[in-house]
């Protein structure tokens, strides 16, 4: 998650004479973020405040593992995944629980507080960058479920379109696991400035190109795959609604208007900041003033990215009338249950009062 720093070699061309002359510099160590001159920029205060940052992090764990579990449990034990919809749902709430359940390491890290050992930082760093591809790639395949639900009508094909679910789930995961490889294997515990934590280290002659790499995919999924799609989808299924004369068409409408706000909210300004990061790596705004800024904006939307395990199933199941009808059986069921666990419990404690007291009037006292 935190950005790290990284050991490149730089070209410098000079021109002598008004001649031009190449002339191979020695290898010289630069920070991971490009800097225009020799010395580096204070990074003291260009991050959130880590107790802030911490906080944030365990409330979306809480609420994250809260909200998907209970997901997960309906939709396994109630409602079962008959429909391409529920196996959607079933696959962000895994994706969604990847991401929460990397969260309270990351808090550990940004209170100081440091793990041992180089398998557990490539385990959280590839859990967290699975969890991000995976999450916004299902996202945006519940958006094309409603649109060929809603506007094509193909939920009559049934176990046909199910199938095609599945396999599209399975293609997700297959390349986020891929995206997330180069993550998993350069992942590292570093010592820095006294400080040990899980950062990324890249080969010394091709650091640039993986950053670069990493940057443009989060770019490409989220900017240039995933929007576009989602804001096709809905927009084709907003016009099949506001045509319908259903009386939870404004609440239909206010949902579709949600669901696209939120993902530009979450996702929209983080990836901004990814962009205005690979632009410091090619030498553009590499001042100490944007310096400050975009890290401090980087911590900011990033954190508001993470949000989206805990509000994903608010907007994508709990709003669902058939799930919350669903949910609603279950609870009553449980409470259903506890009253009768309760009345025999009771009724066993009033049998065994009655033996006592035969047993005491039995004995003459």
């Amino acid at each position: 998650m935190n950005q790290i720093r990284v050991t490149l070699n730089i070209s410098q061309q000079l021109f002598i004479m008004g001649e031009a002359h190449t002339e191979r510099m020695e290898a010289t160590t630069v920070s991971y973020y490009y800097q225009p001159e020799d010395h580096m920029c204070d990074t003291e205060h260009s991050n959130l405040n880590s107790d802030f940052k911490a906080a944030a992090f365990y409330m979306v764990f809480v609420l994250g593992l809260v909200g998907n579990i209970t997901i997960l449990w309906v939709l396994l034990k109630v409602m079962h995944l008959k429909t391409l919809t529920n196996v959607c749902l079933l696959n962000l709430a895994l994706s969604d629980l990847l991401m929460v359940l990397s969260l309270p390491i990351w808090a550990l890290y940004t209170q100081g507080h440091y793990l041992t050992g180089n398998a557990m930082c490539k385990v959280i760093a590839g859990v967290y960058q699975v969890g991000l591809y995976s999450g916004i790639l299902f996202v945006t395949l519940m958006s094309v479920d409603r649109y060929l639900v809603i506007v094509h009508a193909v939920a009559v094909l049934g176990a046909k379109m199910l199938r095609y679910g599945v396999v599209v789930s399975l293609i997700i995961w297959v390349v986020s696991i891929a995206a997330a490889l180069p993550e998993v294997i350069y992942a590292a515990m570093v010592m820095e400035e006294n400080t040990t934590s899980c950062q990324r280290l890249y080969p010394q002659e091709s650091a640039q190109k993986w950053k670069l790499f990493r940057n443009f995919s989060e770019n490409a999924v989220v900017l240039f795959i995933s929007l576009p799609i989602i804001i096709y989808c809905y927009i084709r299924v907003l016009r099949v609604v506001q045509r319908t004369k259903n009386k939870k068409r404004d609440r239909a409408i206010k949902l579709i208007l949600a669901i696209v706000a939120v993902f530009m909210v979450f996702w929209v300004p983080y990836n901004v900041v990814v962009f205005l990061k690979t632009l410091q790596e090619f030498g553009i705004l590499n001042s100490c003033t944007p310096f400050y800024h975009i890290n401090m904006a980087m911590d900011l939307t990033e954190m508001i990215a993470l949000t989206h395990c805990c509000i994903n199933p608010v907007i994508y199941a709990f709003v669902g009338e058939k799930f919350r009808k669903c949910l609603a059986s279950v609870f009553t069921k449980c409470l259903r249950c506890a009253k009768i666990y309760q009345f025999d419990s009771l009724k066993t404690q009033s049998n065994h009062s009655k033996v006592s007291e035969n047993d005491t009037s039995n004995t003459g006292f």
